[in-house]
């Protein structure tokens, strides 16, 4: 099993209602894997969210979702920002 921290910023912060929080899956698990986990850990507003974010694994953009995931990883979940 591998055990990651999950970090949600701005509306995906407000969508679960925390900052962060440790997700357990199998090994061999990805990018991908992770994100169908946290939809069904978050089925009220976070799934259609999730189809605007981007991701940063360990402070990297996800650009591949099929990126394996190591024990004790951050996945952060970013919304789109605005900015100016």
């Amino acid at each position: 099993m591998v055990t990651i921290v999950v970090r949600y910023f701005a509306s995906a912060r407000a969508a679960v209602g925390f900052d962060e929080e440790k997700v357990t899956l199998p090994d061999g698990s990805r990018v991908t894997d992770a994100i169908a986990h946290l939809r069904e850990l978050h089925p009220e507003k976070l799934p259609k969210l999730l189809e605007a974010v981007s991701y940063l694994l360990d402070g990297v953009a996800v650009r591949d979702l099929t990126r394996p995931l190591t024990d004790a990883a951050e996945l952060d979940v970013l919304p789109p920002f605005a900015g100016g």
